[in-house]
């Protein structure tokens, strides 16, 4: 067979009345048994009461969510997916990079590759909510710039021995930052769709976190990205659904829906989501079946309600 080979991932039930331990962990155990490739988490911190309409992925601007919809927190989510699974890859779409402190980013991000056998794809991004971003004391005007150094610090302390760093933004003297990451680094899918989002692809990422785009939209973005750079500098592309966001009055209630199973050679699964509903519970009973050998890496596609 020729051509790339797609990888098929799921989000988490993390957030609305879905996301619940019971069904997280009754999910993942579920979507590995099937044989899908990896498993995402969104990143909110908060969700203030009162926001500017300016949500990237909806026609009006406005986000999806409501202030007081639960939303768990992405690096606690996946430590307690890694718990229960051994196969599938561990990923956040995305984690939004003015949240958090870089080093403090990279001990969490490393200690979760560590205890997951490195299996941690790390998504991330500037971020759009200005009052999130500001809340949290980050600079929401100059968010990729710090952006850019931060990633230069996390690669500094999953890498060197005596991390050190001397920048605009961050400055300390030799550190030590273990556990190292188990493959020695990371892999970091950058998301965004601007120009500036395009060149840090280039420059510091492994691939591309692309999110509800198009077909045509995300030709030209793949030419743009590649107009200063060779195509293998740009190897990777993890795309969300191109579905326009839920309306607000659905957004809180997490409803999950019917998932395409992958073609794995499994045969045919009893159909655990053919009655969707907001409780997890009548997967209970179906036991795991043999993970499928490895693929070779490729494209990764991930299924997944909007609200990211």
């Amino acid at each position: 067979m020729g051509g790339p080979l797609v990888k098929v991932g799921c989000h988490l039930p993390m957030y609305g009345p879905v996301g619940t331990r019971d069904n997280v962990l009754t999910f993942a155990r579920r979507i590995e048994a099937l044989g899908y490739d990896s498993l995402w988490a969104s990143d909110h911190v908060v969700i203030p009461y009162r926001i500017a309409p300016h949500y990237p992925y909806s026609p009006d601007g406005r986000f999806p969510l409501t202030a007081d919809v639960p939303f768990l927190e992405p690096l606690t989510t996946l430590a307690l997916v890694a718990g229960v699974t051994e196969r599938v890859q561990l990923g956040t779409s995305i984690l939004v990079l003015p949240h958090r402190n870089p080093v403090m980013a990279a001990k969490m991000c490393a200690t979760l590759d560590h205890l997951s056998g490195g299996r941690l794809v790390l998504g991330v991004g500037v971020g759009w909510m200005r009052e999130e971003i500001e809340l949290l004391g980050g600079n929401y005007d100059r968010r990729g710039a710090w952006s850019d150094e931060a990633l230069a610090v996390m690669r500094a302390c999953w890498r060197d021995a005596r991390t050190a760093h001397h920048g605009e933004f961050f400055s300390f003297e030799e550190i030590g930052v273990f556990p190292k990451p188990t493959r020695g680094d990371i892999p970091i899918l950058i998301g965004g769709h601007t120009e500036r989002a395009l060149r840090r692809v280039v420059q510091h990422g492994d691939g591309w976190h692309a999110a509800f785009i198009t077909p045509a939209a995300l030709a030209a973005d793949l030419v743009a990205s590649r107009k200063n750079a060779p195509v293998s500098a740009v190897p990777t592309i993890r795309s969300r659904s191109a579905s326009a966001p839920a309306s607000r009055s659905r957004a809180g209630r997490g409803r999950p829906r019917r998932l395409p199973r992958p073609r794995r050679g499994l045969g045919p699964p009893r159909d655990p989501l053919s009655r969707p509903s907001g409780d997890a519970g009548h997967l209970r009973d179906l036991r795991p079946r043999d993970p499928p050998a490895p693929l070779k890496p490729g494209p990764t596609v991930e299924v997944l309600p909007p609200g990211g």
